[in-house]
């Protein structure tokens, strides 16, 4: 399952990195889009129907970047589904999709790296662990707490923990009565990532919970 994960990981990366190149050399021809999956699809559309306003030159660079894009952008999709398909036969996995900024990708994430979680003595070592509180170590088998951020977990999880995280703020942030009183009161005091990085740590608390309990998800109730 990890191994899927990894794999996961690195073709997403590559794909970023093209995304950026393409990004780059099109900026120097003074040409842009908008930021995140639909300002890369706009551009990969005017490269692959051959714009006029891309110089010949260029296209013939910015083609097989395209290309290599879209390839990877499938791969990616194809374990995306594996994953699904074996997070609905996963009932723990099914479980912790009911929270807010958990989708399968970060269920069977965290089950592929912690299995049931009762490694840790509780879901704030969790968090350190994954590096969103202070630093954690070793006593006696279980994970207890320094005083210290650390990122020295899985950063890979820590990464998608934020990525839904900030998924999530941007719904509660458009709708204010989707978030609960705490989130709310947080993105009024507190920078937006900040309050992205409280919310993943939370999730991460929650999520432990979850897999320890082997309860369902109860949401606070919103006021």
């Amino acid at each position: 399952a990890r191994g899927l994960h990894r794999t996961r990981n690195l073709l997403v990366r590559q794909r970023t990195q093209l995304a950026n190149a393409i990004r780059g050399l099109l900026y120097e021809m003074g040409l842009t889009s908008a930021k995140g999956a639909a300002g890369i699809e706009a551009l990969l559309r005017r490269i692959e129907a051959s714009d006029e306003s891309i110089p010949a030159a260029l296209l013939t660079c910015l083609t097989p970047l395209a290309g290599q894009w879209r390839a990877l952008d499938g791969e990616i999709g194809r374990l995306d589904k594996q994953i699904v398909d074996q997070v609905k036969q996963d009932r723990a996995a099914m479980r912790l999709t009911k929270i807010p900024s958990v989708g399968p990708i970060i269920a069977h994430a965290t089950i592929a790296a912690i299995g049931d979680g009762r490694q840790f003595a509780s879901g704030r070592n969790f968090a350190a662990w994954v590096g969103l509180t202070r630093k954690s170590h070793d006593t006696g088998g279980k994970h207890k707490l320094t005083g210290h951020i650390s990122r020295a977990g899985d950063r890979d999880l820590r990464r998608l923990l934020i990525l839904g995280a900030s998924s999530w703020l941007r719904q509660v942030r458009a709708r204010p009565d989707r978030g609960s009183p705490w989130i709310r009161g947080l993105l009024a005091r507190r920078p937006v990532k900040v309050a992205v990085v409280a919310q993943a740590a939370k999730t991460a608390r929650i999520i432990w919970a979850m897999l320890n309990s082997e309860q369902q998800y109860r949401a606070p109730i919103a006021t």
